[in-house]
């Protein structure tokens, strides 16, 4: 069993930043993917990027937040982090961590999700 619980939501204003942590315990991670998602009201949930637990540096973002969303990894203390900057609005959704053994964009694939943290960006 995998239990993920991610920290770090809040109300921002547009144009500023939020970090977000997701804390990972439970089975050993070297061969997982962990990936954020987030869920606006009324609208599917969404893959926003992922990364490899070990091994090389592999990453995958959305279009919608490349350039502005870093994803990254303490593998010492089993924790990954969502750095956002540049927020606007439309970034305003749930936001899950999630762990996979296959990786990818479909929300289907991953088998371990936490309970999610809100993140609200005002005008």
């Amino acid at each position: 069993q995998v239990h993920l619980v991610e920290s770090g939501g809040g109300l921002v204003q547009a144009g500023g930043s939020l970090r977000l942590s997701c804390a990972a315990s439970g089975r050993t991670f070297s061969s997982y993917i962990l990936g954020w998602f987030r869920q606006a009201p009324g609208k599917e949930r969404e893959f926003v990027a992922s990364i490899r637990w070990s091994g090389g540096s592999t990453y995958y973002y959305a279009d919608s937040v490349k350039g502005r969303f870093t994803i990254s990894r303490d593998n010492a203390k089993n924790t990954v982090y969502l750095q956002m900057n540049s927020l606007k609005p439309e970034d305003t959704a749930v936001y899950y961590c999630a762990a996979s053994s296959i990786g990818g964009t479909p929300s289907r694939r991953y088998d371990y999700w936490g309970q999610g943290t809100q993140v609200t960006v005002s005008s």
